[in-house]
């Protein structure tokens, strides 16, 4: 089973899809680009304590995490 975690003001919402499962996969792969498209940063982790930031959908990722655009002023 793999996550899209999605960071938010609020905290974070959990995604949860079967890899194997078409209809599940394709909505992660929706999922990642309507958040991605709107200004998300989405990243994998690729080790103990290290990430690595993608720009495409991995649909063999375990867990992938969307940070919101940060806003300055």
């Amino acid at each position: 089973m793999a996550i899209q975690i999605v960071m938010d003001r609020s905290g974070d919402s959990r995604h949860y899809f079967n890899a194997d499962n078409a209809p599940e996969l394709a909505r992660a792969e929706q999922r990642f680009y309507e958040l991605t498209n709107n200004g998300f940063t989405a990243a994998v982790r690729t080790g103990p304590g290290q990430v690595s930031q993608i720009r495409s959908f991995d649909p063999t990722a375990k867990e992938t995490v969307f940070f919101p655009r940060l806003v300055g002023g």
